[in-house]
């Protein structure tokens, strides 16, 4: 139980943290991965800690079928699925999005999981969030129609109780760098709908644990920091803490988002090249792509205090690889590794 709330548990044990000798090397500091893509379920992700507080959340008010929204290949979405099929639920996507012109990646991994997905052709003379709560309030009631009780879960996973998870990640990941004797800790990790950062924000200002924390923010936002305090503020407010953290403490750089979410950039294939070619992990162009190459450009330009170690949550999101437009631009730049004999 953390912070009053209990959880389902989907994890079953702490993921690894590990380090990459190789890059270690390259960068001259300590380089560590944590395996958040290593979680089982629906080909793993950092999206099963939120739902382990979700689903119980879910559960304990009788729900029946979990409906959530993203975008047509929403990570988030597919652990969704996962987590509804092994709990003997239903599950829903709304995606404000096109289709992708194939069955590909998330998308089919959804539909082999039993989820139904709704999606939504955008419309520009409206605004997003009016063609998205139609969506919601459209799809709840054909469930509700059928007898079935409707859990939303936001964006991400990324509200209160979803925070709870990367709060308990903070912690596990305080033991797990004391075991190693890692010096110096300096946290990176990616910010998309800033679930899994506030979580980690939230751990290691309440939870007292000697680390810094950065975020990567992979697309365009307004006031990514405002966003970031009100969801902290709300944090707090939930779960009857007295805040520690101002606007100024929240440590998420904009500098690398290339304009879109989940565009194609060039730079960022390369850095999933680089850490595939010299460590065995696999990227995704959306998100660890995105927080990879930052990571790169931040240890060339020096952002990193000297001796500090430097630990990147992998989060998962492998299918995004085998999405169209991030697929057809890798299979021409890789080409030349095909030898036909």
């Amino acid at each position: 139980m953390t912070l009053g709330y209990e959880k389902m548990s989907f994890l079953g044990s702490s993921t690894p943290l590990e380090k990459m000798e190789n890059i270690s090397s390259e960068f001259g500091a300590g380089f560590y991965l944590k395996r958040d893509d290593l979680t089982p379920y629906g080909t793993g992700g950092n999206k099963l800690r939120k739902l382990e507080y979700l689903v119980k959340d879910a559960k304990n008010q009788g729900a029946t079928v979990l409906l959530t929204v993203g975008g047509a290949q929403t990570n988030h979405g597919r652990l969704t699925a996962a987590v509804a099929a092994k709990c003997g639920m239903k599950s829903a996507v709304i995606a404000v999005d096109e289709y992708p012109g194939e069955l590909s990646a998330n998308l089919l991994l959804d539909g082999i999981m039993g989820c139904d997905v709704y999606l939504v052709k955008p419309d520009s003379e409206k605004k997003y969030g009016e063609q998205l709560n139609a969506a919601i309030n459209k799809v709840t009631r054909s469930y509700e129609e059928k007898g079935e009780k409707v859990y939303f879960i936001p964006m991400g996973g990324s509200n209160e109780v979803g925070a709870l998870g990367y709060y308990d990640c903070a912690v596990e990941l305080a033991k797990q760098i004391d075991d190693m004797n890692i010096e110096n800790p300096h946290i990176v990790t990616t910010v998309g709908s800033l679930g899994t950062y506030m979580g980690l924000a939230m751990g290691i200002a309440h939870e007292n644990i000697a680390a810094n924390l950065t975020g990567i923010s992979i697309m365009p936002y307004k006031d990514v920091k405002e966003s970031a305090l009100k969801h902290y503020i709300s944090c707090t407010e939930k779960f009857g803490l007295k805040p520690v953290l101002s606007k100024k403490d929240f440590s998420i750089l904009t500098d690398y988002d290339y304009g879109a979410y989940n565009n194609p950039v060039k730079e960022v294939r390369d850095s999933i090249y680089h850490m595939g070619s010299r460590e065995g992990i696999i990227l995704d162009p959306c998100y660890t792509g995105k927080t990879f190459n930052a990571v790169r450009k931040l240890v060339e330009k020096g952002y990193f205090a000297k001796g500090e170690s430097i630990i990147m949550i992998h989060t998962g999101g492998i299918p995004g690889i085998y999405t169209k437009h991030h697929r057809l631009e890798m299979e021409k730049e890789l080409m030349g590794k095909i030898h036909i004999m």
